[in-house]
C-alpha cells in the first residue's frame, strides 16, 4: 500500500465509526418535530419522570463525586498492585448487565423501605454509575506531575493541602469530565432501576411506559429529548475543560 493510500486508511475507520453511531441519531432529530417533543414533553406524566431523574442523578452524583474523587486520590498514590485491585473492584458494577445489579440491589434492600421509592433510584443510579468518578479521578491523578506534590511535602505540607490546593485544581478538567458522563449515565439508567424502583418513574422507565402505551413516535420524542441534553451536558463540559469557563 503506498503512503498516499495509507493516509485516507485511518479517516476512513473513523468515518465508518462516527456513521454508524450518528445516523441513528441523525434519524432520530430528522423524523420528530420540535413542536412533537414538547407536546410529549408537556404531559404530567413525562414532567413528573423528569424530576425524578434530575433528583435522583444530581444525588447519585454528588455522592459519587464525594467519595470518588479522594478515593481516586488515593488509589493514584497505592503501589501499583493495589491499584489494579481497587479499579477492578470498581469497575464490577460498571460491567455487570444492569439488570443483574439491579436483581442484586433488590435481593440486598427487599427488607427496606428503599425499592420503589426515589431513594431507590437514586441508590440504583449510583451503584451502576457512581464508580465511574473514582476510576476518572484516579487516571486524572495519576497522569500528574509529582514534582510540584513532593516539592509541597518536603515544605511540611499536609495531604489535604497538597490534594486541594496542588492535586485537584491540576486534574480538574478531567475530573469534570468523569463526573459529567457518570451523570449521563445515571440519567439513562433503566435496567438496575427497573427493578429496585419501577415507580415513581424515572425517564427511561417512562420512555418505555411510552413506547409500550403509545408507540414508536411518541417514544421517540423522549429519545429526542435524551439527545438534546446530552449534546448540552457535552458541550458544557468540553467548555469547562477547554478553560473558557474560569
Amino acid at each position: 500500500m503506498n503512503r498516499d493510500a495509507s493516509r485516507l486508511l485511518f479517516p476512513l475507520f473513523f468515518a465508518l465509526l462516527a456513521a454508524a453511531v450518528a445516523l441513528p441519531i441523525l434519524g432520530v432529530l430528522l423524523s420528530i418535530r420540535p413542536a412533537e417533543v414538547a407536546t410529549v414533553f408537556g404531559s404530567d406524566f413525562v414532567r413528573n419522570a423528569v424530576r425524578i431523574s434530575l433528583l435522583a442523578s444530581l444525588a447519585a452524583t454528588a455522592v459519587a463525586t464525594a467519595l470518588g474523587v479522594p478515593a481516586g486520590y488515593a488509589i493514584s498514590r497505592a503501589p501499583l498492585r493495589l491499584r489494579l485491585l481497587a479499579v477492578l473492584l470498581l469497575a464490577l458494577p460498571l460491567a455487570f448487565p444492569p439488570v443483574a445489579s439491579g436483581v442484586m440491589l433488590l435481593s440486598l434492600l427487599r427488607a427496606t423501605p428503599i425499592p420503589g421509592s426515589l431513594f431507590g433510584v437514586a441508590v440504583a443510579e449510583f451503584f451502576v454509575a457512581g464508580s465511574f468518578v473514582a476510576i476518572a479521578s484516579a487516571a486524572a491523578f495519576s497522569a500528574l506531575d509529582p514534582i510540584y506534590a513532593d516539592a509541597a511535602r518536603t515544605l511540611g505540607a499536609s495531604e489535604w493541602r497538597i490534594f486541594f490546593r496542588i492535586a485537584l485544581p491540576a486534574a480538574l478538567g478531567n475530573i469534570a469530565a468523569g463526573i459529567a458522563f457518570t451523570w449521563l449515565r445515571a440519567l439513562g439508567e433503566y435496567g438496575a432501576t427497573s427493578i429496585l424502583a419501577y415507580h415513581p418513574s424515572s425517564l427511561p422507565v417512562a420512555l418505555y411506559v411510552t413506547l409500550s402505551a403509545s408507540g414508536v413516535r411518541a417514544a421517540l420524542a423522549l429519545c429526542y429529548g435524551f439527545v438534546v441534553l446530552t449534546v448540552v451536558v457535552l458541550a458544557a463540559q468540553w467548555i469547562l475543560r477547554r478553560g473558557v469557563v474560569q
